[in-house]
């Protein structure tokens, strides 16, 4: 939607999640409000979330979910009040997209298609005539006495409130290149330096490469910093260089800072069978002897789970794949069924930041009112979303995090507009 106006009441820098969140809000509010795009299309990383099929939110308790913020449960709180996870999914659900609540609690549209959920977004930007200006890339933004000049490659806008929803540094292909801090920091705020977070990890050990690949449905990975027990769980992935799947992307947030500031290996333990306890484990694999008498070791492994997983895992451990398994001396056993207990794991250092879900680090949050998403610092800018240093889990909690947050950015830049009208 081209427009060739360069005044605006509310200027929102991104066109991801956050960021057509506020410019409806905002525009919704009876303001002007405009989407700066630095690419061809909006919504271009939404529309990998998921899998592509976009996982919206949680369907958790709020408390449990605010909570999934750790250390900065504090922050988001007011934000994710003031739009809940039953907020978004009737949004949705009122433009004709409702949503479905898996087992696990991951909220996504009925359609799984994250396309659906991008065109209800611009559908409504259309409905409210805000406009959404692409390939515009930002260059800078000054503060001014009223307002703000913004300065892209193609001309110059003003605004009297700016909304700054650019993303981080993941996925740099869809457009999160890091400005969104820059400009901050060019308006006087802090950057906590960014790290990758919900990213799969690499391990020193080579094996994994020889599943890369293959799944575990559920698992629970344990480790200890700094004298604390801490674990993730749910399904697996072996990889190329390491591991990753749900669980080690959510591993992956509680080991980060660990990893980057000491540069030291991280041993963690993977329990392959966590719904077995170590006695019902032996009397599970015992059963399956008894009842498969002249299968392999190999073979009996399969059962529990997949051959490729059952041939790689005696190779690498030194166990004779072929040999009977109810000949298998006693010690024997123990050994293997407390590797698949307790599989360990050596973490050297994460995938980079570029191939993270998320990134750890932006504008510090002392810095934003929690209540409004205003800055502190240089009054009339407002932040949303992944330029936040705020993460969650997997699962829906950060995509959930941009719309409340720019929802509540929007809101509050144009009451703000309204009031001094």
């Amino acid at each position: 939607m081209p427009d060739n106006s360069r005044n605006y009441d509310i200027l929102i820098i991104g066109a991801g999640p956050a960021g057509l969140m506020a410019a409806i809000q905002s525009a919704g509010c009876g303001v002007s409000a405009a989407v700066l795009e630095s690419g061809p299309a909006a919504g271009r990383k939404l529309l990998l979330t998921g899998g592509g099929r976009c996982n919206l939110t949680n369907n958790c308790s709020i408390n449990d979910f605010i909570k999934a913020f750790g250390d900065k449960q504090r922050f988001v709180r007011y934000c994710l009040y003031e739009f809940t996870p039953q907020d978004l999914q009737n949004f949705f659900a009122e433009r004709g997209l409702p949503a479905k609540i898996m087992d696990d609690g991951c909220v996504f549209p009925e359609t799984e298609n994250s396309r659906d959920v991008l065109d209800v977004l611009l559908e409504e930007i259309n409905k409210i005539d805000a406009h959404l200006v692409l390939n515009s890339s930002v260059q800078a933004i000054e503060k001014s006495a009223d307002g703000f000049v913004i300065a892209s490659k193609k001309q110059q806008f003003f605004a009297k409130k700016v909304i700054i929803a650019c993303g981080g540094l993941s996925y740099p292909q869809t457009g999160s290149t890091g400005d969104g801090y820059r400009f901050a920091q060019q308006l006087g705020h802090t950057i906590i330096g960014p790290k990758p977070v919900l990213v799969p990890l690499i391990t020193e050990e080579k094996w994994p490469a020889s599943l890369a690949g293959t799944s575990i449905s559920n698992v629970k990975i344990t480790a200890t910093i700094e004298n604390k027990k801490i674990s993730a769980g749910g399904s697996f992935l072996f990889t190329q260089d390491g591991i990753g799947g749900p669980a080690v992307l959510d591993l992956s947030r509680l080991i980060i800072d660990n990893l980057v500031k000491n540069r030291k290996p991280i041993t963690v333990w993977i329990d392959t069978v966590p719904d077995m306890n170590n006695t019902s484990l032996e009397k599970h694999y015992l059963n399956l002897c008894e009842n498969n008498p002249k299968k392999s070791l190999k073979n009996i492994i399969a059962l529990i789970f997949s051959e490729r997983f059952a041939s790689v895992f005696c190779q690498s451990f030194g166990f004779d794949g072929n040999a009977t398994a109810r000949q298998l001396e006693k010690k024997t056993r123990i050994k293997i069924l407390a590797l698949l207990k307790y599989l360990p794991l050596t973490i050297t250092s994460a995938r980079p930041i570029e191939q993270a879900t998320i990134t750890r680090g932006g504008i510090c949050t002392k810095q934003i009112n929690p209540k409004t998403f205003e800055s502190l610092v240089c009054p009339g800018l407002y932040f949303a979303g992944e330029v936040i240093d705020a993460d969650g889990p997997c699962g829906g909690f950060n995509l959930q995090f941009a719309f409340s947050s720019g929802c509540l950015a929007g809101k509050r830049a144009a009451e703000m507009v309204a009031a001094k009208t």
